[in-house]
């Protein structure tokens, strides 16, 4: 990624700029096709809108790289369906990951690999598993499981003990760089703790997906290839069934829930600046993966709709047991002003008639936007686990 530049919101040209929301969804009493007045209302879109220019409130600090939001790439992918995770057998040849991926060919070459295709079919199985559940809902938990949120459960105190510095910048706590080179020195015993004998070997490779799970150290960032990051560990240990079917739900609901509550805490306590690209804009300036999961577990609920993110009273009532909608109030809590000016892709996506069309819309919107943008995957790993196909 860039270096961070200044906090003013670069200028973007007229050719950069996407398609308002307004080209996408006529005003009422406009007709669909030319415009003219009616007195009926235009007929939903059976897809997500164009993407909304960026917001006008002005983030911690600009982007360091501008893509215009291809949006008809979108609408034209496919939905990515759920794939079993091959389980690797010996001989083991795990290996130091490596950063492969350079250019917008290399991007090409991974999407049409079957490494991609499996990592996001494993990021589908998750989002299935949690379908129509509450987060309190029973699920497996395995060992490896309460091991996980016992080692995110550690990193949370870590951030009690380790108090942000006193400064006179407004972001980008210093005290962040304590925290995380405590995670490097221990971050592979903790792993360790719970690794099968027959895995020990593998730290060489999971270990700097795990280390990269939580932002960078040196520009006091967090985003989307973070988050990312953490799911390829997850994958990874699913490659060695170390993880298996049956822990999916238990993933999603206790270890990716535990991983929610430890990120805003160090966005929040050392007020970590969105990494480079902001991901995608107005979704969240962080995450991405908790609106997938979250829109999944809202799927054929019987009273919530997605224009249901604009009742607060549901907000308040239901957050802590539906991700999407902890997303919301959290994006509101930290942002202030109209929502439909600060997160406008989230005030496009309410408009959508039901969850399971958010859901496959989020989907096609995370392999397009996350794992097909170089300034995002260029920090990607791949070793053994993860196979970069020449």
């Amino acid at each position: 990624m860039e270096p961070p530049k200044s906090e003013s919101t670069p200028e973007k040209s007229t050719s950069e700029a996407p398609a308002t929301v307004s080209s996408a969804f006529p005003p009422s009493g406009c007709c669909t096709n030319c415009g003219g007045p009616t007195i009926s209302e235009p007929p939903p879109l059976a897809s997500f809108p164009e993407m909304s220019p960026p917001p006008n409130y002005r983030p911690i600090r600009a982007p360091a790289i501008n893509l215009p939001h291809n949006s008809q790439a979108i609408i034209l992918s496919p939905v990515p369906h759920a794939e079993h995770v091959p389980v690797v057998t010996p001989p083991y040849q795990f290996e130091t990951p490596v950063k492969r991926i350079h250019s917008p060919d290399d991007i090409r070459r991974f999407q049409e690999s079957a490494s991609c295709k499996n990592f996001l079919g494993f990021v589908v199985s998750l989002s299935e598993s949690i379908r129509g559940q509450k987060i309190s809902d029973p699920c497996h938990i395995s060992p490896t499981v309460a091991a996980i949120v016992s080692i995110l459960e550690t990193l949370l105190q870590w951030i009690d003990e380790i108090p942000p510095a006193q400064q006179s910048a407004r972001y980008g706590n210093v005290s962040f760089r304590s925290w995380h080179e405590r995670l490097g020195e221990r971050g592979e015993t903790l792993i360790l703790e719970f690794l099968p004998e027959e895995f020990k070997g593998s730290r060489i490779e999971i270990v700097p997906y795990f280390l990269d799970s939580f932002g960078n150290s040196s520009r006091i960032d967090y985003g989307t290839g973070h988050e990312t990051n953490f799911a390829a560990w997850l994958y990874c240990l699913a490659r060695m069934g170390i993880v298996k079917e049956e822990d999916y739900h238990g993933l999603v609901a206790r270890v990716f829930v535990k991983y929610l509550e430890l990120m805003r805490k160090l966005q929040m306590v050392y007020c970590l600046e969105p990494a480079g690209s902001h991901g995608v804009w107005g979704l969240d300036d962080y995450h991405f993966l908790p609106f997938i999961f979250g829109s999944s577990q809202l799927i054929d609920h019987k009273y919530m709709k997605p224009k249901s993110i604009h009742n607060d009273d549901i907000l308040e009532n239901f957050s802590s047991e539906y991700m999407y909608l902890s997303c919301i109030a959290f994006v509101k809590k930290v942002k202030k002003g109209l929502f439909a000016e600060h997160s406008p892709l989230l005030d496009d996506i309410s408009g959508v008639p039901n969850w399971k069309k958010v859901n496959s819309g989020l989907l096609k919107m995370y392999k397009v936007e996350v794992l097909e943008k170089v300034p995002i995957m260029q920090h990607f790993l791949f070793g053994w686990l993860i196979k970069w196909e020449e």
